[in-house]
This record gives C-alpha cells, sequence and structure tokens, in this order.
C-alpha cells in the first residue's frame, strides 16, 4: 500500500471539512447558461445601443453608468442570497469587494497605457469593450484551473498564500512616480513582430487598410497590453477570491460583475491617480490579510474565519485608505494655496519700499 493510499482518508476528510465552510451547492445548467447570458447581453447592450459611435465620455455619464453597473452587482447579490442563503450571499459579496478594490490599481494603470500611448478620448472605449470581454474569458479560466489545483492539491494552498503575501508588500511598496517604457514590453514587442501594424489610427477601428494590405492600427497594440496587464492583474485576484470562496459559480460572477463596470470607472477615475495616495497600502493590507487568511484554512491551522468578518475587515481597510487619501489630498491642496500666497522677495521688496 503506497504512502497515498496511507494518507488520502485523511486527506479526504481534510478536504470535505474545508468544503463545508464554503458554500457548496450543485449548479444547474441553465444557471450558468443564464449567467453568461446576462453578462454578454449587457455588454453587447453597453456598445451597441449606448456607446455605438466614438465620443468622448463624460465624467457625469461615467458617474451615472458606474452606478448602474455597481448597482446591478449588488443586487446579483440579492439573487444569491435569496437562491443559496446567507453563506453564498456573504462569499459573492466579499468577492466582488476584493476583486472591485483591486481593479482599481488596473483602472490606474489603463490610464497611463492611454496616455502613453496618446490614444483620443473617443476611441478608449472601444479598446476597453474587448479588453474586458477578454478579461472575462481569462478570468473564466484562471477560476477553473485554480479551483480544479485546490481541489487535487492541497498544498497549493501555501503557495498562493504565499504569493499573495509577497504580492501585498509588491503593491504597498509601488511607487507611482516610476516611469515605464512600454515600447519594450514582451507584449508590445511580439505584436509588432508578428502583425503588421501602421502608425495612423483610422477611427476606433482595431485594423485597417493601407495599399491593399490589412494592417493593424494603435489601438490593437494598446488592446493586446491592456489584455496582457489583465494577465498580471488576474494572477493577483482570482487567488484571492479563492480565499473567501470555493464555489466556481460564486467566484466568477462576483469577478464578472466587479469587472464589468471598469470602463466606466475608469473614465471617472482615470485622471484622480495621485489622489489616492494610501490606495496602494490598503491593497497591500487586503492582500496580506486574504494570504494570511487561506495560509490558515490548511493544515496544521485548520482555522477558518466567517465570511462576514473577511467582508468587515475589507470594507473597513478600503473606507479608511480611501478617506485618508481624501483628507490628505486637500492637506496637500491646501498647502500649495499658502504657498502661491506667500509673498516673493520681489513683493517684499516693493511693499517695504511703498
Amino acid at each position: 500500500m503506497t504512502m497515498l493510499a496511507l494518507t488520502s482518508p485523511y486527506l479526504f476528510a481534510a478536504d470535505s471539512a474545508v468544503k463545508e465552510e464554503f458554500a457548496n451547492f450543485d449548479v444547474p445548467l441553465w444557471a450558468w447558461i443564464s449567467l453568461i447570458g446576462v453578462i454578454v447581453a449587457m455588454l453587447f447592450a453597453d456598445l451597441l445601443l449606448m456607446h455605438r459611435t466614438a465620443k468622448e465620455i463624460t465624467i457625469k455619464d461615467a458617474a451615472i453608468e458606474s452606478a448602474i453597473w455597481v448597482s446591478t452587482g449588488l443586487l446579483f447579490g440579492v439573487v444569491m442570497l435569496i437562491w443559496q442563503g446567507g453563506q453564498a450571499g456573504g462569499e459573492y459579496y466579499a468577492g466582488f469587494l476584493i476583486e472591485k478594490s483591486l481593479s482599481v490599481d488596473n483602472v490606474f494603470v489603463w490610464a497611463v497605457i492611454f496616455s502613453f500611448f496618446t490614444v483620443p478620448r473617443e476611441y478608449q472605449f472601444r479598446v476597453l469593450f474587448w479588453g474586458i470581454f477578454g478579461a472575462l474569458v481569462l478570468r473564466g479560466v484562471f477560476i477553473f484551473a485554480g479551483v480544479s489545483l485546490i481541489e487535487r492539491f492541497e498544498w497549493i494552498l501555501y503557495v498562493f498564500g504565499a504569493f499573495l503575501l509577497y504580492t501585498a508588500v509588491k503593491i504597498a511598496r509601488h511607487d507611482d512616480s516610476k516611469q515605464v517604457d512600454y515600447n519594450n514590453n514582451i507584449a508590445m514587442r511580439l505584436v509588432r513582430r508578428l502583425v503588421p501594424t501602421t502608425d495612423e489610427y483610422d477611427g476606433q477601428k482595431l485594423f485597417t487598410r493601407r495599399n491593399g494590405k490589412r494592417l493593424a492600427t494603435p489601438l490593437f497594440a494598446v488592446l493586446i497590453l491592456i489584455e496582457a496587464t489583465d494577465v498580471v492583474f488576474a494572477v493577483d485576484s482570482v487567488p484571492a477570491i479563492l480565499a473567501v470562496s470555493r464555489e466556481p459559480f460564486i467566484v466568477f460572477a462576483s469577478n464578472a460583475f466587479a469587472i464589468l463596470g471598469l470602463r466606466s470607472l475608469y473614465f471617472l477615475l482615470g485622471g484622480m491617480q495621485g489622489k489616492f495616495r494610501y490606495l496602494n497600502v490598503g491593497l497591500g493590507v487586503i492582500l496580506a490579510f486574504v494570504g494570511v487568511k487561506m495560509l490558515l484554512i490548511g493544515r496544521p491551522f485548520e482555522i477558518h474565519m466567517p465570511t462576514f468578518v473577511s467582508l468587515s475587515f475589507i470594507a473597513l481597510v478600503l473606507t479608511v485608505a480611501i478617506v485618508a487619501s481624501v483628507k490628505a489630498d486637500k492637506r496637500s491642496s491646501a498647502g500649495a494655496v499658502e504657498d502661491d500666497d506667500t509673498p516673493t522677495p520681489a513683493m517684499v521688496g516693493v511693499s517695504e519700499t511703498l
């Protein structure tokens, strides 16, 4: 009898105990079809009805759309509460809040990319639409792969937990002032090497024709770069959500509804990167918390924090980070005004002469 056979009953019992701590239910095929159908319908309704033509999105429009998307995500949590009870609903809201908070960093990265490539604002929505569409597909793959790995190899919990702690430190120490040369990004180099590309825009098209040749516009290269950055963010956020839920339906739904509104959130917050100076620290604390939570789930600790504790902690940290950032920004603005009012040497000389 092999060592695996000797220990497998214990592993099975431990895995079953962990599953009992999370929401665990059979998801009928119609539920998956309905979820994906609603997501796709909302995406294309947004594209074909609201943003069919290229236009610059105002802050007012972005605020209204953001409120609609956030409300939709919160309402789906009510559906989970009614359908599967408080545990499932709590896990959904915890995952939704984690993904939404981590996505703010993603939004700021988009702002830097668009600024770097001087993409006109009226063309940015179309790029972000396909970026979100690709992100949903990538997240689905990451989620099912992550759940399968955890179910088959319990030790992967420690890998995910350690990675989240490392990422937490990296995010908390991130310096927004450092410039990144996206022309040297590996994704950009591959695109320019494999796909014939023009440096000229053709409206909001990703591909155009020049002298009978089909060429990619700069928007296509920007789209590839956005998808590449989303892979990096997915590697961070998916393990974080798996620390609060193991049900693929909950994890995917919370991811999907959180990132659906990222386009409008970008147009709302894209120019406010410097105003949230403590957000990176807050996100680092959140990732460190879920990393420790994931490490404690496995043996020998087998400690499972209640979902409401995770949800309350994440909401509290995020609120403190945002409030502290706003207050610090106000103090900086007030200090700048006082500096502007301070008499210059020339002014002092004039006043003394008078």
